[in-house]
């Protein structure tokens, strides 16, 4: 090991980094040391790389875990600015190393970094080794609350995993650190009595008390302006809270107060960082920006039709933006081509995590001409009245390059004025397609968005690359620091990684011939065939309906599939199966694969572009091993402790700052749902199970499968509830709390689990929306828009829980809320409401129910269930022409009866035979409705259609609008009644 970090630190030394000394206190990562957190500030530029020990009390465990230590070596790297070719440098130090990156499966994927405490962000990548995280490589946006220019690039290697890897060991303990000595013999003793010290035996009070007297001594060195010692404290106070954090001595308000207490002495620090380089003139100089591109003096010429290739090279892009940014990219280009001139066919759109790729059929040489009338001024101000042309007349033809004698006449606005025709010649192609495609670039914008040294762009991941060709012909292209060429990247690990691009058509067929699949459904049909092949002969079978999901995001990691058949010890498979299958799919990105009997101890891989796949399984292998031992060693741990021991600990677990603990919640969740159970009419064991799981709720979310692995939640309460003797129907409940995950995931099947999973979302919005931490725009970090849509779609799964309305659910948590001391105003209750409302009206468009039938059923909206039953019978009376009468009929009393029109009337106003035969309608009508409120919209219609007769004759034959006051009243009152007989059943105006 001590070989492989001289060679990372000769390596970086000889490309221009200075080489660092660790900390000399206690770090959680490499990043939080000065020469990373302070020099990546300000315009100055730094390249550094150090060793630096890692300490992280929490993740201690006595040296017995294979992959877990409290001290960990990491390999820092920071290049600022960015070099242009960061990834290609990584690779290129792993195989400094001894890795073989043609033989390894070297993957990018997804990683977006954020310490909010720290006003730090960035995003990047994990990096992985045939499936084992090796390093963390970020693009840093922002630290200690200051926004970087220019932006630093961070890698960070994981040293103790990479030798574990390279040298096949399965424990830290057995990594061969120096000659004759390995790491166990090394450092076991100091990970044992320091996993004793963070777990057991460090002092709570003398570490309280070193928490402030460090935070204290960084306020004075800020007041004295000394932003490196101020710093230092501030790191120390991390490792302190660290320390009582492992000693589960945190309160929820602690948390809260402490965190508050760092984040602000490191954005002091850090500023004053900042002022203190500027005062000195920034002795290491500033980075200059790269130079913006140009243009050539002439731009090239094509003849006919040709098809057009547009490919934005970019660094990995995040699966889901693979998908989504190349129909962004292709709806603006087509837009853009739709506001010029130039002639095109139809254009394709494909892509990849490492390119974008446009192609457009039978692209014309040049814009046709054009012909433009252009107004002039009026003509009576353009010649006098001998009909001479005046100087008006003779500025306008000047300024059109014609004649004053061909002024033509146009009539606008009632006036006629001067005109002149003006021929615009049609732009060449190549001329229009470069501004049209640097607006494409300049404009790409994703769901996170990060700069990188190109100072004019701003996307996912950075774009490094554009090729751009009219047939054979390069269109040049000028977007920042970016030009335009023939040359493209392929596959890394080719022999030649970049290659000249001959000519627009058939680029798909010339990426093939280089491995690289560029169509996403091709990609994913490959993977499914190769799969679907390699289980037949373990006699197994691939779930390819259930696994969809996993398969677009495993299409979309790779340019060109790899699929490899593993195995693991059969006997996890005694772990719930969940557990194995969540660590596939969410950590790992396999595909499990099941008999008849079930889950089979095999999963399938896929690897991306050629490789040693013997090597990569065993890599592959390794890592799952490693990541079920973690779970085994969790579910063993969790089930030492009964799930009551567990629910106490929830006091530890910060729910929302202003919210309280997840205790706090939990209880407040149990309260609110007796209350519903009681308006539900709940009783016997369903009310007893209620009771008991209540007590119970959430108590998942303290044990460390559920802190690991937090889409677990809910199924380990269920596994660890019946393995504590628990019921059956009390584990369920408390597993069915959690339904549904997400749009279209299971719902509850039991009344108490209902019950239960309403009370937790009822408890999210009101919680939320009353600290004022509501959805923005595509923000939603808590899952509101989830929890609204799980409860519409429990209440319309549940017609028994009626009488548990919207409004009234939302109050019920309002009281519970606020006897935990937290207000929640009347505006945040009613913007809750219809923000839950507006999850039904779209469950209901995006099922394809019609937009105004949707409308009307919004008032019945605070009971899902009963507005599905309205728009269930207004969809069964589409063509029924008496119910579209009396709706007409409705709609006509509506017209004309003011809001606020009392209903009711005086009987002995005088009447006609007309009037008094809607009087009796209407009497008739309210004596039915009266008599028991109809329970859905058919008896409504049954008792009010024959109203529509009446109500057509008094419109047909009496003046509503009567002169004399008390007769006009009596009337008004009448149709009111109407009105209040009809309020509430629908949204009549909608129809």
């Amino acid at each position: 090991m001590q070989d492989a970090l001289l060679a990372l630190q000769k390596y970086w030394t000889d490309r221009g980094c200075t080489v660092a000394q660790p900390f000399n206190t206690e770090v959680g990562a490499g990043t939080a040391n000065p020469a990373t957190a302070l020099r990546v500030l300000g315009p100055e530029p730094w390249r550094v790389g150090y060793v630096e020990p890692s300490v992280r009390p929490d993740d201690a465990r006595y040296g017995e875990n294979p992959n877990r230590l409290q001290t960990h070596t990491q390999f820092q790297v920071i290049l600022k600015p960015d070099p242009g070719n960061p990834q290609e440098l990584y690779l290129s130090s792993l195989e400094a190393l001894g890795i073989d990156v043609r033989a390894h499966d070297v993957r990018f994927v997804e990683d977006n970094w954020a310490s909010p405490a720290l006003g730090a962000w960035g995003l990047g990548w994990e990096v992985w080794l045939d499936g084992l995280e090796i390093s963390q490589f970020t693009y840093f946006q922002q630290a200690g609350g200051i926004t970087l220019d220019p932006v630093s690039v961070e890698i960070t290697y994981g040293v103790e995993r990479i030798m574990m890897a390279l040298q096949g060991v399965s424990h830290f303990k057995e990594i061969t650190y120096a000659p004759d000595i390995s790491y166990g013999e090394l450092f076991g003793q100091s990970e044992y009595e320091m996993s004793r010290y963070y777990l057991d035996d460090a002092d709570i009070d003398v570490n309280r008390r070193l928490f402030e007297n460090y935070a204290a001594e960084s306020e004075r060195m800020i007041a004295a302006r000394l932003p490196l010692p101020a710093y230092q404290y501030v790191l120390k106070c991390s490792h302190v809270f660290n320390v009582l954090d492992a000693r589960g001595a945190v309160s929820t308000t602690e948390r809260a107060r402490t965190f508050a207490t760092m984040r602000t002495l490191t954005r002091q620090a850090a500023r004053l960082w900042a002022e203190r380089r500027a005062e000195q003139g920034h002795p290491l100089g500033v980075v200059t920006p790269p130079p913006p591109a140009q243009l050539p003096a002439e731009l090239p010429g094509v003849d006919g039709t040709a098809t057009l290739l547009f490919e934005i090279g970019v660094e990995e892009l995040p699966h889901g933006e693979v998908t989504r940014g190349a129909q962004a990219v292709a709806e603006s280009l087509a837009q853009k081509l739709g506001a010029t001139r130039l002639d095109h066919g139809a254009m394709t759109v494909h892509a990849t995590p490492r390119r974008i790729v446009l192609i457009v059929d039978a692209v014309r040489s040049t814009e046709p001409d054009t012909e433009r009338t252009v107004r002039g001024p009026r003509v009576a101000a353009a010649f006098d009245a001998e009909g001479r042309p005046t100087n008006a007349a003779l500025g306008f033809a000047r300024s059109q390059g014609v004649a004053v004698e061909s002024l033509a006449r146009v009539w606008k606005f009632g006036a006629e004025h001067v005109s002149a025709v003006r021929t615009e010649l049609g732009r060449p192609a190549v001329t229009v397609l470069g501004e049209v495609l640097g607006a494409v670039v300049s404009e790409m914008r994703a769901d996170k968005n990060m700069r990188w040294r190109d100072a004019g762009l701003s996307y996912s991941r950075p774009v490094r690359w554009l090729v751009a060709l009219l047939g054979e012909t390069v269109v040049p292209v000028a977007v920042s620091s970016l030009t335009s060429g023939q040359r493209t990247r392929v596959l890394r690990t080719a022999p030649e990684p970049e290659v000249d691009v001959p000519s627009a058509d058939g680029y798909p067929a010339f990426l093939a011939s280089y491995g690289i699949v560029l169509d996403a459904a091709a990609r994913r049909r490959a993977i499914v065939e190769d799969a679907t092949a390699l289980v037949a002969g373990v006699d197994a079978t691939l779930d390819v309906e259930g696994e969809s999901a996993l398969l677009d995001e495993v299409a979309n990691l790779v340019e060109r599939p790899q699929v490899i058949l593993g195995s693991f010890d059969e006997r996890y498979l005694d772990l719930p199966e969940q557990v194995l299958t969540t660590v596939m799919r969410k950590h790992q990105r396999y595909l499990p694969v099941r008999g008849d009997g079930g889950l089979l101890p095999h999963f399938v891989v896929v690897a991306n572009g050629p490789c040693d796949s013997e090597l990569v399984l065993a890599g592959n292998e390794s890592v799952l091993r490693a990541r079920y031992e973690d779970a085994a060693f969790f579910w063993r741990a969790d089930q030492k402790s009964a799930p009551e021991e567990h629910r106490a600990r929830l006091e530890k677990l910060t729910f929302e700052e202003r919210l309280g603990s997840m205790a706090d919640r939990a209880d407040r969740i149990a309260e609110a749902a007796t209350e519903l159970a009681d308006l539900s009419g709940l009783g016997g064991v369903g009310r007893a199970t209620l009771n008991r799981a209540g007590r119970l709720a959430k108590f998942d979310l303290a044990t460390s499968m559920v802190i690991e692995l937090s889409s677990l939640a809910g199924t380990m309460a269920r596994e660890y509830a019946l393995r504590a003797g628990e019921t059956p129907e009390v584990a369920q409940a408390l597993s069915e709390m959690e339904q549904p995950y997400g749009t279209g995931d299971r719902l509850p099947s039991s009344v108490p689990g209902a019950l239960l999973a309403l009370s937790d979302r009822f408890d999210l919005l009101v919680g939320l929306f009353s600290v004022g931490a509501s959805p923005t725009g595509s923000s939603d970090p808590f899952g509101l828009r989830r929890a609204g849509g799980g409860i519409v779609r429990i209440l319309r799964a549940f017609p028994q829980l009626a009488p548990v309305r919207l409004d009234i659910g939302l109050a019920a948590a309002a009281r519970q809320v606020r006897a935990h001391g937290v207000e929640v105003p009347e505006t945040a209750l009613a913007d809750a409401l219809e923000f839950t409302v507006l999850r039904y009206e779209r469950q209901l468009l995006d099922a394809g129910h019609e937009y105004r039938l949707v409308r009307a059923v919004l008032p019945l909206a605070h009971a899902p269930a009963t507005a599905d039953a309205a728009l269930a019978e207004l969809e069964r009376r589409s063509g029924d022409e008496e119910f579209i009468a009396l709706a007409a009929a409705l709609q006509r009393v509506r017209r004309i009866v003011e809001r606020g029109t009392a209903p009711h009337y005086d009987p002995d106003v005088p009447a006609g035979a007309v009037e008094l035969a809607l009087r009796e309608a209407v009497h008739k009508a309210a004596v039915r409705l009266d008599a028991g409120r109809p329970a859905d919209l058919a008896e409504f219609i049954d008792a009010a259609r024959p109203l529509t007769g009446p109500v057509n004759a008094f419109f047909d034959e009496v003046t509503v609008m009567a002169d004399d006051l008390k007769l006009r009243e009596a009337r008004l009152g009448l149709l009111a009644t109407i009105n209040e007989l009809a309020d509430g059943v629908l949204d009549w105006r909608a129809l």
